[in-house]
């Protein structure tokens, strides 16, 4: 390496050989076997992210091809060629811009060169950088001689965007697809240069450039040119963070730590305010992902997963132009409040720990859990007998089948609008014990008959919401209307509430007509369903096509008696 301090880095450090190649082994390995097997291409295509090493393959590929002990994977370093090489002064080695250099009379004037021996080595080659950007007539000129060159002419392309370049340039050559450099190769790297450089550094600081970088050697070496003068010969992290515009990781622990103390974060607003909210989202969900890597006992899966959610839901609100403060604001003290949430089977457990040590006569309900995921808020404090027992009597009040009852006239809504309106209104809920539900009902007329053409599709429906082996019992009712004020006294006869013993329902009545009994359970009903599932899925088809709006525009269309018939002329 050369101890010139007036160059950069990223050119001072420049791989030369194959073995110097950072975080792309595969291509090394690959292409070094080729040259040392003397299986050559005419034609190479590397591709991939800025400052993955793509020229500096190129240039190292060209070298190894013109040395005088090659073509070798291992030039000498030492020859005419190879010095000529490294000092970019070869005659026989030509490279092209294609950014500059795009048009078609560039390409022919490259085109041209291709009909002349190389000067002094075996092969001539053509390094084009940035290839895609050529124009269509250029890649066309160019299209014959890159397929068939003459044999001493090889071609090596570089593109940080290969889907642009034409499948008919693809084709004819090797393509190499450079990867995105590890976090830790360039660590590594950098770690490297700073000891053969004589810098003191600290590795978080190394970390912080690492990943602003973003997987391109060369941007991370031009940071690191930065930093060293911005921190005048000795990285460190409050240098580089400074530098950068980013928050000091210290800070970053310490806003966290008053986060899950639930401390009053107001007094570092004002500091964070002086950043962009968008990067301190950011940095947080950095920080953030690394405790989860470390496996930071203070956090919990559930804190990682309730944090980012807050993070998005962040992110969003800026999308739409909100104030950044506010936005900061908002997002902290949700993540405060995150950190009191507890699921629901934690409250239930507490629940029966307090009353089994402060009230053992009182025992606790079994409550059946449909929504694990929702979370409550309770106090760490204690809780006392006499707030127990008002939670634990409306815990146990929940009626489960009044729940499913109203998903069952929401799914028969979804079914047909007309028969959940009948069934609504005239199938009330009672009661839902021992898997027996319980019904009262009140039909007759025009519902009475749309209920029991449809009960074949309500049963499946009932067993689609509650289970298979689901018994119903239909208590009779009859309803009565609200007397006018003028009106006398109800009568206990005519309240709607109190079953009519004395009506007839005899062979004519509905409940009889569908197969259902006045008292006691039904039999399981899926024998039922399994009969008459495809006849009731038949009929509502049928209905529907039969009252469709297009088949009523068709018959008046074609009603003879709206035809008017005329003769020729």
């Amino acid at each position: 390496m050369t101890n010139d301090t007036s160059r950069v880095l990223a050119l001072k450090y420049r791989p030369r050989r194959f073995e110097d190649l950072i975080g792309q082994s595969t291509i090394s390995q690959t292409l070094s076997l080729a040259l040392d097997s003397k299986r050559l291409s005419h034609a190479y295509l590397l591709s991939g992210l800025r400052g993955s090493g793509k020229t500096s393959t190129a240039r190292i590929m060209a070298k190894s091809l013109l040395c005088d002990t090659g073509p070798t994977s291992k030039p000498c370093e030492v020859c005419s060629n190879c010095i000529g090489a490294n000092e970019n002064r070869h005659l026989d080695i030509i490279e092209m811009d294609a950014a500059s250099n795009r048009g078609i009379d560039d390409i022919k004037d490259l085109i041209e060169h291709t009909k002349y021996k190389p000067n002094s080595g075996r092969y001539k080659v053509f390094i084009i950088d940035e290839v895609h950007m050529l124009t269509p007539q250029a890649f066309n000129a160019l299209l014959k001689t890159l397929e068939e060159p003459p044999g001493f002419v090889k071609f090596i392309l570089a593109t940080t965007d290969p889907l642009k370049l034409p499948a008919t340039i693809l084709s004819r050559t090797q393509h190499f697809r450079f990867k995105r450099i590890s976090d830790i190769d360039v660590m590594h790297h950098l770690s490297h240069i700073l000891h053969q450089e004589q810098i003191e550094f600290e590795k978080e600081a190394l970390a912080i450039l690492t990943r602003s970088g973003q997987g391109s050697l060369r941007d991370t070496l031009t940071l690191l040119d930065q930093a060293i003068i911005f921190s005048k010969g000795k990285i460190s992290t409050v240098g580089v963070t400074q530098m950068l515009g980013l928050l000091d990781p210290k800070v970053l622990s310490q806003l966290f730590d008053i986060v899950l103390s639930g401390g009053d974060f107001r007094g570092m607003l004002s500091m964070l305010q002086e950043y962009e909210a968008a990067l301190v989202i950011d940095e947080m969900t950095i920080y953030l992902k690394e405790r989860m890597l470390q496996h930071d006992p203070k956090f919990d899966i559930l804190l990682y997963d309730r944090f980012f959610r807050i993070f998005a839901d962040a992110k969003h609100l800026l999308s739409l132009n909100s104030d950044s403060g506010f936005v900061l604001i908002l997002m902290l003290s949700k993540m405060v409040e995150a950190t009191k949430l507890k699921a629901i089977d934690e409250v239930i457990d507490q629940i029966h720990t307090m009353q089994a040590t402060a009230a053992p006569k009182v025992q606790a309900p079994i409550v059946h859990n449909t929504i694990a995921q929702q979370e409550v808020i309770i106090d760490n404090n204690p809780i006392e007998e006499h707030i127990v027992q008002p939670i634990v009597e409306e815990v146990a009040q929940i009626d489960q089948g009044e729940v499913l009852y109203k998903t069952l006239i929401e799914k028969i809504y979804e079914k047909n609008h007309d028969l959940g309106e009948c069934f609504e209104h005239n199938f009330l809920y009672n009661s839902y014990q021992n898997n027996c539900l319980t019904i009262d009902t009140y039909a007759q007329g025009n519902c009475r008959d749309l209920l029991k053409k449809f009960w074949p599709n309500i049963k499946m429906i009932i067993v689609e919401v509650y289970n298979e082996d689901i018994e119903i019992k239909f208590e009779k009712k009859q309803r009565v209307e609200e007397p006018k004020p003028s009106e006398p006294n109800i009568t206990p006869a005519q309240n709607p509430q109190v079953p009519q013993e004395n009506e007839d329902f005899s062979s004519g009545s509905m409940i009889e007509e569908i197969e259902m009994q006045s008292s006691g359970c039904v039999a399981s009903m899926g024998d039922v369903i399994e009969n008459k599932q495809n006849l009731a899925q038949q009929e509502l088809q049928m209905e529907d096509i039969l009252n469709s709006k297009m088949l009523n525009k068709a018959k008046e269309l074609f009603d003879p008696r709206g035809m008017t018939i005329r003769t020729r002329s």
